[in-house]
């Protein structure tokens, strides 16, 4: 069964359409979760939520990438989850890590204009990251979007650790200057 299928299926309420979504995206979900959230326990509970969620939401939302939906679902329930202090253990690390080294670019603080200032900051990063060659751009996104370690990167890559630390670094140091020329306060 394909995602427009499937997504037919959530339209329907048919519970067929939610396990082809867990069976064909499940083990990524997981991945995702797993990256996030140390205890196995807090990504099983995750991953139901997700499931939830998804049900929930489908309709009235037609997400254009089914996979790409439920992974972003997935994500936010497990930082959801790390924020609120119910985790036994802070994703191994990763995500207090990538976190620290990306608050070297973005400014934390809020401002009045708040929503239109995020608005601002995620389409310069997404123009930022359209500008990225295929692979650099994977790199970046596996350590920011996805909090995977330096070392799964590296594997990943086929590169050295120290290869993918210094590639981190430059660009992070690009996207700095990127959004000062967008005009975004960082």
């Amino acid at each position: 069964m394909d995602d427009q299928e499937i997504i037919a299926r959530f339209f329907a309420r048919d519970e067929e359409g939610l396990a082809a979504a867990q069976e064909r995206y499940g083990d990524y979900c997981a991945a995702v979760a797993r990256n996030l959230l140390s205890d196995q326990r807090d990504q099983e509970e995750c991953l139901s939520d997700t499931w939830l969620r998804a049900w929930n939401t489908i309709p009235p939302q037609r997400p254009r990438s089914l996979g790409a939906f439920l992974a972003k679902i997935t994500r936010n329930l497990a930082i959801d989850c790390l924020r609120s202090g119910n985790t036994v253990r802070r994703g191994g690390g990763q995500t207090t890590l990538a976190l620290e080294e990306l608050g070297e670019c973005v400014s934390q603080a809020g401002s009045p204009e708040g929503e239109l200032d995020r608005q601002a900051a995620v389409e310069a990063l997404n123009r930022f990251l359209d500008g990225l060659p295929p692979l650099q751009r994977e790199v970046f996104l596996r350590r920011y979007w996805y909090l995977d370690s330096i070392e799964d990167i590296a594997r990943r890559a086929g590169w050295s650790k120290s290869r993918v630390t210094t590639t981190l670094h430059r660009l992070r140091v690009r996207l700095r200057a990127h959004l000062i020329r967008e005009g975004i306060d960082v």
